[in-house]
């Protein structure tokens, strides 16, 4: 059975300026917890038995906490989350955390470091700043399109393997060929220079594609 999956992405938090309760989220806040743990969990509405999906990259830029992330559409709260996401119907995005470092502003307080516990997609964000800003359609996880991209590129070939290869091919063909001639009783034809394929350069080839999908996760 087809597993689909849709992409969205975002901002969780932005920086500097203030959320519904006054804090100031600060920039190079969550830093530190991305490197320890950079895929927090995708919850709705920060429930914990609620996930449904999960991030593949969290970034911070000038603007605040970037996020890109798969909805995991065999879920039934998950396909909801997306036709309300893709129906405008909901956009919010809240993040989950700990505060480690702070300090007091006239307004609450300036958030320095937060271990980032998960990043919730929301009716109401506390920051109103923070909202999904592209919601993707469903595909299927394993995409044809992105394979068919790879095998329309050019895969590298070490040459010395390509002429061994082309040389061992090529002897093996013209035993081949004497063989049957002999045995018809005539001299063998001389062989094209362009005549047959080689079945483990091929093979080789196939080989270093599939390396190409394993390493771009297709």
């Amino acid at each position: 059975m087809d597993h689909f999956i849709a992409e969205i992405e975002g901002y969780a938090s932005v920086f500097n300026i203030a959320d519904l309760n006054g804090d100031v989220v600060a920039p190079g806040t969550f830093a530190r917890s991305l490197k320890k743990k950079p895929k927090p969990a995708m919850l709705y509405s920060h429930a914990a038995e609620a996930p449904i999906g999960r991030w593949t990259l969290l970034r911070e830029d000038t603007y605040g906490l970037f996020v890109k992330g798969e909805l995991i559409l065999s879920s039934p709260r998950a396909r909801e989350v997306h036709a309300l996401l893709e129906g405008g119907a909901l956009n919010g995005l809240s993040i989950g955390y700990q505060t480690l470092r702070a300090s007091r502003t006239k307004t609450g307080r300036r958030i320095l470091e937060a271990d980032l516990w998960e990043v919730s997609i929301v009716t109401f964000p506390m920051a109103r700043e923070a909202r999904v800003m592209r919601v993707g359609p469903a595909r299927p996880e394993f995409d044809p399109a992105a394979v068919a991209k790879i095998f329309k590129e050019p895969v590298r070939v070490s040459p010395s393997l390509a002429a061994q290869e082309t040389r061992t091919s090529r002897a093996r063909r013209r035993a081949d060929h004497a063989s049957a001639a002999f045995a018809a009783g005539r001299a063998p034809a001389p062989l094209s220079p362009t005549e047959g394929a080689g079945a483990r350069l091929f093979a080789q080839t196939l080989n270093a594609a599939a390396r190409k999908l394993s390493h771009q996760g297709v």
